[in-house]
């Protein structure tokens, strides 16, 4: 126990000293390691850990480098930065315009004076080795990029340094590069969309907490000053212990006891980058509508409560829903529909998209439908958003591509806080796949 303490201390000490690191600065696992006195592995782990976070990266040719953390409000756009790292290229020129944001992006497949018809400033024209195109599109106040691996001349680099526009070379080809722009773009956009805890405790204020010797007398002026019924407890490092709410208070009776007679110890956490909908199925599961948010030393950051997870998700619902997810792709083929009696059902047609390497539909797309047939059915009855508790699935029969299928959820069972449905995919009256499935209401008081 002692060593597995003293590893973390290590793990944490270099931490600290990268991101103490100026900006920029290269970093090497073996000068690390050197430097602090620890084994390469623990230094190796430690820089993983600052990808993850985002204080470092690790650039093509030139190594693992310190650098500014981006915020969580990233722009929709790309920079020519993130292109060279999209693309695997490398910059010949113009190399200061990196960190400028591009607008739209121009496949150079025309003659020339065709092509200064869509070039403008802050685009980036996508070309060959055509030198001509090259100076056309840097005169316009455009970025370049080669593909096929091919460079410029001097004049052309020289120009893009002048003009602090970025020239860069990429190996492969215009189709591949401008398929990896556009799922970067999309990618970030789903990441956009996607909210974290992060997004809602930013702009709190200092978190309101109860110190391990504070008393019964302590939590209820701190009730009466916030109105708050929950709060964390913690320790002399300010790392969360324990969790205390009237309920617990109200339990041990009368008289000023110490908080850590009546704490709940243990409590359930979450991380800055736990997303919401995460922190709404835990507390779900758990039963509780509280939740403290710590940071990687368990060090108190701020709180949630459940009414402001569901708030934010309700907020996030009426934001533009751009880019697509695999699961969005997959449902985005069915229409839903009415029976005569106005009970719910879908059908499609199954793609290619969703076959197996031998023809016949995925298990994985078979249960990912289902399972959304049966949330939008529990919505239909119930009104609010719901989670999968447990799902049993039955494969019957095989189904080949462009077989056409319907989805009948038939709800079984419904309560305040929960769902029961029965889902059957049929085709052509023939039973393909069934699932039980119960959900958890996220929305419940």
């Amino acid at each position: 126990m002692q060593g597995h303490e003293e590893s973390i201390t290590k793990h944490e000490q270099l931490l600290q000293y990268i991101e103490g690191l100026k900006i920029g600065t290269k970093i090497s696992v073996r000068k690390l390691a050197r430097s602090l006195g620890v084994s390469e592995g623990t230094a190796y782990r430690a820089v993983k850990e600052a990808e993850n976070l985002g204080i470092v990266i690790t650039k093509e040719r030139i190594g693992t480098v310190r650098v500014e953390k981006k915020p969580r409000n990233i722009s929709d756009q790309l920079t020519f930065g993130d292109v060279v790292e999209i693309v695997e290229g490398h910059v010949l020129g113009g190399g200061e315009g990196l960190d400028k944001t591009l607008h739209k992006y121009v496949i150079g497949a025309m003659k020339i004076d065709a092509m200064a018809r869509y070039i403008d400033a802050g685009s980036l024209l996508i070309v060959g080795n055509r030198e001509d195109a090259h100076s056309l599109a840097l005169e316009l106040g455009a970025g370049v990029l080669i593909t096929g691996g091919f460079g410029t001349s001097r004049e052309v680099k020289a120009l893009a340094d002048r003009l602090s526009l970025p020239i860069i070379s990429s190996r492969h080809d215009t189709f591949t590069v401008a398929s990896m722009i556009n799922r970067a773009l999309f990618d970030r956009l789903i990441k956009k969309k996607i909210m974290l805890v992060e997004d809602i405790v930013a702009a709190k204020p200092r978190p309101n907490m109860l110190k391990v010797n504070s008393n019964i007398s302590d939590f209820d002026q701190l009730s009466l000053e916030t109105g708050m019924q929950h709060f964390p407890v913690v320790d002399e490092w300010n790392r969360v212990i324990g969790i205390v709410s009237r309920k617990n208070v109200e339990e041990i009776g009368g008289g000023d006891h110490h908080i850590e007679k009546c704490m709940v110890r243990h409590p359930i956490t979450v991380g800055l980058q736990t997303s919401l909908a995460s922190a709404a199925q835990i507390m779900v599961w758990e039963g509780i509508d509280f939740l403290p948010v710590i940071d990687r030393n368990r060090k108190l950051v701020s709180s949630v409560t459940r009414k402001e997870v569901l708030q934010a998700m309700r907020d996030a619902r009426n934001e533009p829903q751009l880019g697509e997810t695999f699961e969005h792709l997959m449902w985005n083929g069915f229409v839903e529909e009415r029976d005569e009696e106005g009970r719910l059902f879908f059908h499609g047609i199954i793609t290619p998209q969703m076959s197996t390497d031998i023809g016949t539909i995925s298990h994985g797309v078979l249960t990912s439908i289902m399972t959304q047939a049966g949330l939008i059915a529990a919505k239909d009855v119930g009104g609010g958003d719901y989670v999968v508790d447990h799902l049993t699935t039955y494969f019957v029969r095989p189904v080949q591509i462009e077989n056409p299928v319907v989805i009948t959820p038939v709800v079984l069972e419904t309560s305040r806080r929960a769902c029961k449905l029965e889902i059957v995919i049929t085709h052509q009256d023939l039973l393909v796949s069934k699932a039980v499935m119960t959900l958890q209401s996220i929305d419940h008081d």
